[in-house]
């Protein structure tokens, strides 16, 4: 009876095994079906791989499906199309990959969207093929003023200008990939609640990801996680161009647990962003200053990256034009180099932080800078500068401060400073050094110089 008893418990098993996966298969069907709706393109005479432009049958199937409150699927293949409008409400889901737009080009673009609401975009590939884009336009794809427009899982390639353009929209970027823009792969300009997050920007000719204002303003953009690699600087330049990521007026963007690699000039720059976070980001071989503060902002925080590569690890600069209020803690920076994409300015290369005012270095671990571990002040651009717990491991000087006239407050205490060729902690006018080994310091009375330790 025990035996018979198994069996069955056996049979019942398989049979509801069997019962279970034809459900599981009739629920994935059925997803299917729920994706598509009533609404499939080839339904609408929009035919994958065909050989003329699809563009008007592309925009009836767009427009047929909006009308009836349906998401457009679209079947794996090649839709040749161009100069797209997406009305409210579009919705738009490909297979990641193998659903493909190529632009026809003719001085146009690829997809646009102005004034409207709830636009999504899901496994689409959008390929631009290099083709001209119109003067009226910056970006294959353009977005303008759009309210909640998602874009997931998407590939923007080969733009003859920016890859993706995103005017005074709110929404969401993610997981998407983007690469071979002539010039930025994805700009965002006075976002209107933003989140770039999980995407790959790789080989564009000008810049990765720009979080830009044409008025200085709160923003409140939030990228984070994303793969930003192979940038370059086509217009050349100091700094304008060749950023992985640059925040431009404005203010409270977060950037935090980006990798961000092989950069013509920074990983990260932002002009005059207050209030900007620059948190747990990976800043690899940098072609200039790895991360960059700058100009009139209020307010950074900077901390617990990794640096290593650039020129200066880290800036916090420009006081002289209003640049002001840091906390720079936790970072390490190796690996910098004198050499620049351009010849030496100002303090020059070979620095592994510099910082000008109301601002505290605390718990920095900076190796093998060449000229500066730290370079506090410039000239009488200095005000309350604190640069205490630091390790600073051969380096050039390990820290100069500047003792020009007019120069402001710094304290300097409880660093490390080990294997420094040419002095541990040094008074500098400009770029000459001026005084010998400051330690417990009555000479200067702006200075406080005590409790470190300098050792060969």
């Amino acid at each position: 009876m025990t035996r018979d008893l198994a069996k069955l418990s056996r049979r019942t098993f398989l049979a509801g095994t069997a019962l279970c996966l034809s459900g599981t298969a009739a629920t994935a069907q059925m997803k299917v079906a729920d994706l598509r709706g009533s609404i499939d393109s080839a339904d609408l005479g929009l035919l994958p791989n065909a050989a003329d432009d699809q563009t008007a049958q592309f925009q009836n199937a767009v427009n047929r499906a909006v009308e009836r409150g349906r998401a457009l699927f679209l079947p794996a293949g090649t839709y040749p199309v161009a100069n797209l409008r997406l009305p409210s409400g579009t919705l738009i889901v490909g297979v990641p990959g193998r659903t493909r737009l190529v632009y026809q080009g003719g001085g146009g673009q690829l997809v646009r969207a102005e004034g409207v609401t709830n636009i999504g975009l899901t496994g689409i590939t959008f390929d631009g093929a290099n083709r001209s884009i119109g003067d009226f336009t910056e970006g294959l794809l353009h977005f303008i003023g759009v309210r909640n427009l998602v874009i997931d899982n998407c590939e923007i390639a080969g733009s003859a200008k920016m890859g993706a353009v995103l005017d005074r929209c709110s929404g969401r970027v993610e997981n998407c990939r983007i690469s071979g823009a002539a010039e930025a792969g994805l700009r965002s300009n006075e976002a209107a609640g933003l989140a770039i997050t999980g995407n790959t920007v790789t080989d564009c000719a000008n810049g990765g990801i720009w979080v830009h204002r044409w008025r200085e303003g709160e923003d409140g953009t939030i990228v984070s996680g994303n793969r930003v690699e192979r940038i370059s600087a086509r217009y050349g330049g100091t700094g304008q161009f060749g950023n992985g990521i640059n925040v431009f007026r404005a203010h409270g963007v977060m950037i935090a647990n980006n990798r961000v690699a092989d950069c013509a000039f920074s990983a990260i720059r932002s002009n005059t962003g207050s209030n900007v976070q620059i948190i747990g980001n990976s800043c690899l071989r940098s072609g200039e200053t790895a991360i960059y503060s700058e100009f009139g902002f209020q307010g950074a925080v900077i901390s617990n990256n990794i640096v290593d590569g650039g020129t200066t690890g880290i800036s916090i600069a420009n006081f002289m034009d209003g640049g002001r209020m840091a906390v720079c803690s936790g970072n390490l920076i190796r690996n910098i180099s004198e050499t620049g994409p351009y010849p030496p300015e100002v303090a020059g290369f070979g620095i592994g932080i510099a910082a000008e005012a109301d601002t505290a270095l605390t718990g920095n671990i900076i190796e093998g800078a060449p000229k500066f571990g730290m370079m506090l002040g410039w000239g009488p651009y200095m005000r309350n500068v604190t640069a205490s717990q630091n390790v600073l491991k051969d380096c050039g000087t390990g820290i100069a401060v500047t003792v020009v006239d007019g120069a402001g407050p710094a304290v300097i205490t409880g660093n490390i400073v080990q294997g420094s060729k040419r002095g541990g902690i040094n008074g500098f006018r400009w770029l000459e050094r001026a005084t010998g080994e400051l330690n417990n310091n009555s000479e200067f009375s702006n200075l406080t110089v005590n409790g470190n330790q300098v050792a060969a």
